[in-house]
């Protein structure tokens, strides 16, 4: 259906594929190599679209003559790329920006930015109130940040978070700081249209824009070029992606897209994050079900396993809604690997109503899952319409509850893998011990076995022996 070998109208001026993105995916080495004699430091908080948002604003700091550096002390220019989702998520970056304003007694002239969804929301209070950064750059405004950066060092108050309705970094070269060079991530879509009632991220990430879809065949292509061995699709919610080829006017789905990038190359793993249960469809679990190399695993966040709950969250779906789409994964896909996100102690659930998130986790019996209690996001829905009335004790107590199920289940899902055999992605060295490696199969568990003669970036067949609830143990076999 789509030339695998087209050029891209607006992007690289018409240049063939192969020629959009040499170099995207330099060593870091040449990263630490500044031009200007300049360096960066960078941290990244929160989901995996930030830390995708860094190796963007890493490429066009580096165009800028700017070198990376491991050690903020040596940095002319802190960034810290953050989340505001939850409330822990600011605090922790609070406590960290308090801890880098020690630099400046050794580095007067260094500067300290705020990148992100919590610079977006917090812009005034961070320049003013707090004085606790000299640049504040909003997710849209990367492109932005040379002149922030000159405006800063002139003594200016230095500040964009305008969101933009087209934006995608398309053209942007990402620069991979991931050290191990495996498993890279490509930012599909920006934005997110559904206004879930507790969630900050329409306000600070803007409206939904699909990215041209050959320029991300393009970026996967470069990443195998360069070693990557596996590329994670993301986007706040991937199932809503749709890019109409201005040439043709034929529409890209999300499964026609996953289609594409898994042609790219058999051996290049592709995994995708994060699906919304409202926009799912048959067609893309079909696709998975196709392709050998895209992974057998899907994240669909719940949130809630009552209806009720389900609707104050505006999800606009059903527990009922919900349990279909788990139906039909494991219809299609037998042996999926399903993760989920939870809240507990949402406005006004009932005691019954958190029993119904308990009875839907027994029924669907998660390998993973994110849990967390409720807090109030100050701009959304939630509270502006809702009273945040569910003691915190009982929230704990609450969440405490579903991590035992959960931890539970993933053992239980775990258990029955043994004695199975799985192809394994080696990802790098166990953290436990230098004579293991580790990777993850299929189902995006963590795989971990004696090292023989693998490395990273190598396929292996390992037979499971014995597991954790987190972790598959076991031996390479032929």
């Amino acid at each position: 259906m789509y030339d695998k070998n087209p050029t891209l109208p607006g992007i690289g001026v018409n240049k063939p594929l192969e020629e959009i993105r040499q170099g995207e995916a330099l060593g870091i080495e040449e990263l630490e190599n500044s031009k200007s004699g300049k360096k960066f430091y960078i941290e990244s908080y929160g989901c995996a679209m930030n830390f995708s948002d860094s190796e963007i604003v890493a490429s066009i700091l580096y165009s800028e003559g700017f070198g990376l550096t491991r050690d903020y002390e040596e940095a002319d220019l802190i960034l810290l790329n953050t989340c505001a989702i939850r409330d822990n998520a600011e605090q922790r970056v609070r406590k960290r920006l308090k801890e880098l304003k020690s630099v400046k007694k050794n580095k007067p002239d260094a500067l300290i930015g705020m990148l992100g969804c919590m610079a977006e929301r917090l812009k005034s209070e961070l320049l003013e109130e707090e004085k606790l950064v000299d640049i504040v750059c909003g997710p849209d405004a990367y492109r932005d940040l040379p002149k922030l950066i000159q405006s800063a060092d002139d003594g200016q108050k230095s500040v964009n978070v305008l969101l933009s309705r087209e934006e995608t970094y398309s053209d942007i070269s990402p620069l991979r700081l991931d050290s191990t060079g495996i498993s890279g991530f490509i930012s599909i879509m920006r934005g997110c249209d559904n206004m879930c009632s507790f969630c900050v991220v329409p306000f600070t990430r803007g409206r939904e824009r699909s990215r041209n879809a050959f320029s991300i065949v393009a970026e996967a292509k470069d990443l195998f070029a360069h070693g990557y061995r596996e590329v994670t699709l993301l986007g706040q919610n991937v199932d809503s992606y749709k890019w109409e080829n201005p040439e043709t006017t034929e529409v890209v789905s999300f499964a026609n897209l996953l289609a594409m990038v898994a042609d790219v190359e058999p051996l290049l793993r592709v995994r995708f994050s994060t699906s919304h249960p409202k926009d799912i469809t048959d067609e893309v679990i079909y696709t998975i079900a196709k392709y050998d190399n895209i992974c057998n695993y899907i994240h669909l966040p719940v949130q809630s396993g009552n209806s009720r709950v389900l609707e104050l969250m505006n999800r606009t779906y059903t527990r009922e809604w919900y349990l279909n789409r788990i139906d039909a994964i494991k219809r299609i896909i037998p042996d999926c690997g399903i993760s989920t996100d939870m809240i507990t102690g949402f406005c006004s659930e009932t005691e019954e109503e958190h029993q119904d998130t308990i009875s839907l986790m027994e029924e669907v019996k998660y390998d993973m899952a994110y849990m967390f209690f409720y807090s109030e996001r100050p701009g959304t829905l939630a509270a502006r319409k809702y009273k945040d009335d569910i003691p915190e004790d009982v929230k704990l107590r609450r969440l405490s509850e579903i991590i035992n199920v959960q931890t539970k289940h993933a053992l239980e899902k775990n258990l029955a893998d043994v004695g199975k055999t799985f192809k394994v992605l080696v990802e790098k060295t166990s953290k436990r011990s230098k004579l293991d490696m580790c990777g993850r199969n299929d189902q995006n568990k963590m795989v971990v076995f004696p090292s023989t003669d693998s490395k990273p970036g190598d396929y292996v067949f390992v037979k499971i022996t014995s597991v954790t609830s987190a972790t598959l143990i076991g031996q390479i076999v032929q």
